[in-house]
């Protein structure tokens, strides 16, 4: 069909394109929103360098010091164990030590205590500082002793001599310990108990060279300068311990008890 062929359209028809055609364009128009004015430029926060913006609120607490971390991820070894017994350290197992040692180590306790209290040293004056590690051992060693010296001494009821020297300086020493912490002193029980026993070592060698020599003048030198001696470790312990105002009340039950002992060792034939 050529061009000449072609139908014309009806005016109605033409007219119905055109307003299609205006309604289409209208609906385009409508649909795309008018352009935005530029908002306007905001003001910049300064920033530090150094640090990274946060949103929390800064703190006044100082930064931790960073650690720096090791080459390797393989932690350090633990320390070794403590070998010395002068801290807080654990202490040896004494439970699967062999018996001669136990024996060894509680006769050089009882040797070093025994130079603290019956020989000259600095540290007489205190008896705090005489006796820290004190021990009931060396106490109960001395009284034994010459409760059997006493009974060995005597030529009749024998066995009566030992009780009754073992009662007397047992109880003795316990009274008088009792009466210095009466008397408000400032010492343990226990460690007043060690010292008065120790102070029994003076008395002990007198009684053993009386057993030997058989003669009353010798008997009373000996007793005299040893019951010195005992009163003469015991009172520096007595002393400190007890108010100056007091201290007379404290020594004499001691001298006292210490004279009782004298006049057995010289009375037992």
């Amino acid at each position: 069909m050529s061009h000449s062929d072609t139908i014309p359209l009806h005016p109605s028809s033409q007219s119905d394109i055109d307003e299609i055609e205006n309604l289409i364009n209208a609906s385009v128009h409508q649909s795309v929103p008018p352009a935005r004015p530029p908002s306007p430029p905001r003001a910049s926060i300064p920033v530090s360098v150094s640090a990274a913006p946060s949103p929390f609120i800064s703190s006044n607490l100082p930064t931790p010091p960073t650690v720096p971390k090791s080459s390797s991820s393989t932690p350090p070894p633990p320390p070794p164990p403590r070998s010395d017994l002068s801290g807080f350290g654990p202490s040896p197992n004494t439970l699967t030590e062999p018996v001669w040692d136990t024996v060894k180590r509680d006769l050089s306790r009882i040797v070093s205590n025994l130079k603290l209290v019956v020989f000259p040293n600095p540290y007489r004056e205190d008896p705090g500082k005489a006796l820290r590690d004190w021990d009931l051992w060396g106490p109960f060693f001395f009284i034994v002793f010459l409760g059997l010296t006493l009974s060995w001494s005597a030529s009749v009821k024998k066995s009566e001599v030992f009780a009754v020297a073992f009662a007397l300086l047992a109880a003795g020493a316990v009274i008088l310990t009792l009466n210095v912490l009466l008397l408000g002193g400032h010492i343990i029980f226990f460690q007043s108990l060690s010292l008065l026993g120790y102070c029994l070592f003076p008395l002990d060698v007198g009684a053993l060279i009386c057993m030997l020599k058989d003669n009353v003048i010798v008997k009373v030198v000996v007793v005299c300068v040893t019951l010195a001696w005992s009163s003469w470790a015991a009172y520096p312990f007595m002393s400190s311990a007890v108010n100056p105002r007091r201290k007379a009340l404290a020594l004499y039950p001691v001298f006292l008890m210490y004279v009782s002992v004298g006049f057995l060792i010289i009375a037992i034939d």
